[in-house]
This record gives C-alpha cells, sequence and structure tokens, in this order.
C-alpha cells in the first residue's frame, strides 16, 4: 500500500515539475529551483507563481475530486462504467452554475448553486433508476445516460439565450478550461479533507462493494451510507465543476485503471485516485497548453479523447 502511494505521489510532483516548466516559455530545470528557493529571474517568478503554480494546482485538485467521485459512485453501483460525467452529476452541476452566472451571482453563490445542482441530479437519476420497482446498475447506467442529455440541452438552451459578450467565456468553460482558476486552496482543502473522511470508511465501502444485502448482514448500515456517498460525490463533482468547468470522463479512467493494477481495497484506492485523477488532470492541461502553443485547448478535449475510447472498451467488456 505504502510503496504504491509512495510511486504515485512522486509521480505526482514530477507532472507538477512538468507543467511548471513547459508552455509557450519554458523555463529550464535550474531556473525553476532557484525560483523555489526563492531567488531566480523576477520574469519567471511572475509566470510561475501568479500564472502557472494556481492552474497547476487547480488542476491537480479537480483531477483528484473527480476521480475519486467516480471511485465512490463505482462502489455505489459495482460497475465500472460509473462517473460523474456519465451519470449526470457533472452536467447537473454546471447546469447549477451557469444558472447562477446569469443571474449574476458571486463566486459563493456559484459553488452553492453547482452543489445544489449535483445533488438534484444524483436523487433524479436515483429516482428515475429506482422507479417502482428495484433498479440494476445497468438500468441505472441507462437513466444517467439520458439524463446528461437532458442536462446538454439544457445547457445549450441557457448558451442561446446567454448575452453575446457572456457566451464565448461559458463556452470556453463548458468544454473544461483551466486556464481562468486563480483560487485553487478551496478545491485542494476540499480534496483532503474527503481523503481523510473517507478512509475510516474504507472497510465498510469494502463490503458495501460485495452487495447492499451482505454489507448488512455484517453489520454496516447500508443507507446512511449510501447516501454519504451521494452527497459527498455530489458535493466533489460540484467543487470541481465551479473550479475547472465541465470535465469528463477523469472519475471513470482512473479508479478503473488502478483497480486492474492495485486490486479493490478502498483503502489503497481512493488515496490512489486522488494522486493519480490530480496527475492525470495535469498532464492534460500541460499537453493543452503546448501542443499549439501560444493557442490553447480546452483540457476537456484531451480527457474525452482519452475518456471516449476507454468508455467503449469497457462497455464492450461488460457484455
Amino acid at each position: 500500500m505504502m510503496r504504491a502511494l509512495t510511486i504515485l505521489t512522486v509521480i505526482a510532483a514530477l507532472a507538477c515539475a512538468l507543467s511548471l516548466a513547459v508552455g509557450s516559455v519554458t523555463i529550464p530545470p535550474g531556473d525553476l529551483w532557484q525560483v523555489v528557493l526563492g531567488q531566480g529571474d523576477t520574469l519567471d517568478r511572475t509566470l510561475l507563481i501568479d500564472l502557472r503554480l494556481p492552474r497547476t494546482l487547480s488542476a491537480f485538485a479537480a483531477g483528484g475530486l473527480l476521480a475519486i467521485a467516480g471511485a465512490l459512485m463505482q462502489v455505489l453501483l459495482r460497475n465500472p462504467l460509473a462517473d460523474p460525467y456519465v451519470l449526470g452529476l457533472s452536467g447537473g452541476a454546471a447546469t447549477g452554475a451557469l444558472l447562477a452566472m446569469l443571474a449574476g451571482a458571486g463566486m459563493v453563490l456559484v459553488s452553492g448553486a453547482a452543489f445544489a445542482g449535483a445533488l438534484f441530479a444524483t436523487l433524479l437519476v436515483f429516482g428515475l433508476a429506482h422507479g417502482t420497482g428495484s433498479w440494476t446498475p445497468s438500468r441505472l447506467l441507462l437513466t444517467g445516460v439520458v439524463t446528461a442529455a437532458g442536462w446538454g440541452a439544457a445547457i445549450t438552451l441557457m448558451l442561446a439565450i446567454t448575452p453575446a459578450h457572456q457566451l464565448p467565456g461559458m463556452l470556453y468553460w463548458l468544454m473544461g478550461d483551466v486556464s481562468y482558476a486563480r483560487l485553487p486552496w478551496p478545491s485542494i482543502v476540499v480534496l483532503m479533507l474527503a481523503v481523510i473522511a473517507l478512509l475510516p470508511l474504507a472497510r465498510s465501502l469494502n463490503v458495501l462493494a460485495r452487495g447492499p444485502l451482505q454489507a448488512a448482514a455484517l453489520g454496516v448500515s447500508v443507507r446512511p451510507l449510501e447516501w454519504s456517498i451521494y452527497l459527498l460525490a455530489s458535493l466533489l463533482t460540484a467543487t470541481a465543476v465551479t473550479s475547472v468547468g465541465s470535465i469528463g470522463f477523469v472519475g471513470l479512467i482512473v479508479p478503473h485503471m488502478l483497480r486492474l493494477v492495485l486490486g479493490n481495497d478502498q483503502r489503497v484506492i481512493l488515496p490512489a485516485s486522488a494522486l493519480a485523477g490530480g496527475t492525470l488532470l495535469v498532464l492534460a492541461d500541460t499537453l493543452a497548453r503546448t501542443v499549439i502553443a501560444p493557442e490553447q485547448l480546452p483540457v476537456g478535449v484531451i480527457t474525452a479523447l482519452l475518456g471516449v475510447p476507454t468508455f467503449l472498451y469497457l462497455l464492450h467488456r461488460s457484455r
């Protein structure tokens, strides 16, 4: 366990260092180290501390949040295809945030609206999938995909009535944009608190992954634990969406790949998802701003190019 987490921590640190050094202006490792020591050229310090560091930390925090949310949803549904984007949580959070933006609300209200939208999307998906009987993972997945399409239609409607001067920024944000992330610390605090809060629940999550009946037989309070997963996944998704926009497939790729390598012990998977999800989004953002530099791609494009083939492969395997 510790060896895997140590390796992921080293990889995450290297990815963050690469993100800080690479861009439209490349900073050599020696100059980067001088800035870390509080020395170095003034222009390099401004570029790193004021521009690249907040962007890198925001990408890392958002990737970790989405990966943990995906891991939680996959445990809850016992389905590797579940993630906040596919199940419509990201769409609900984005709809709530856009409504607050159109109303001229401040960042705190935008964050609250994103959480409310994600929570409402969760309740809607699970309510529709349950219906008058019991739900199955495949039924829930199909309901989530259809609901996500509905959120997409609502977002398109809002964009159609948005004033022209607000439209470019909202469009870029919807595609996943880390370039305007200037305040990473709230997301980092939420990520750290989520990992700390989930570690004591890891054993219960291991039991829940075997099924609610077995979990109840072994003394796990299934219903409160499920509701805790709903609420926490909604909070994590809303925090990520508020910070960097709607980015898909991070919560799908990362937990599944980690389970293939590390097994299905949530005591390892949850902290590993935070590290690996953050690393993936940092590398994707680095690629997005360097592949056609000085122009920048939305980071959501990069994650979609990785996630769509992975989703189709998993869907084919699940047959």
